[in-house]
């Protein structure tokens, strides 16, 4: 079956379907859906398939929220590291390599808690991790998990 988001080879240069990484996204998803994988392991798996300096953010910023909320069970979300409150993912992260973006990104989905008025933040772009960025880490993932578990 072919869908229309998917690029053909007969499409031209020119088509506006899904690149190469995100079909590769959607692809992880769908075998996340059909395994039956300890999240645990299928997270410590995704971390180390990247490339650094990003598997040692991922490695990192896996042991914050473990130790901030140790209560989010680990899974993956199209083949990235997420937090989540049972079926509900709170937090994930995205390397750059993944998209080959400038930067990775610690990114929250609607279901963390982190309101704030009529606009807040829902992603963190991350080139380095420092003290103060791991402390403000911490801090959000206990905040987006206030009234989740």
């Amino acid at each position: 079956m072919i869908y229309d988001f998917m690029p053909d080879s007969k499409s031209s240069k020119s088509s506006k379907g899904l690149s190469k990484e995100e079909i590769s996204a959607m692809k992880e998803y769908l075998k996340e859906k059909n395994a039956k994988i300890n999240g645990e392991e299928a997270v410590l798996a995704a971390i180390v398939k990247m490339k650094e300096p990003d598997r040692s953010m991922a490695k990192r910023i896996h042991a914050i929220i473990k130790a901030s909320v140790p209560e989010l069970s680990t899974r993956t979300w199209y083949g990235m590291p997420a937090y989540a409150n049972g079926d509900k993912i709170i937090c994930f992260f995205q390397n750059a390599g993944k998209f080959k973006a400038r930067y990775s990104t610690l990114g929250f989905s609607d279901k963390a808690n982190l309101d704030e008025g009529k606009m807040w933040p829902t992603s963190f772009a991350l080139i380095e991790l420092t003290p103060t960025e791991e402390t403000k880490i911490a801090a959000l993932v206990r905040k987006a998990t206030s009234k989740n578990i």
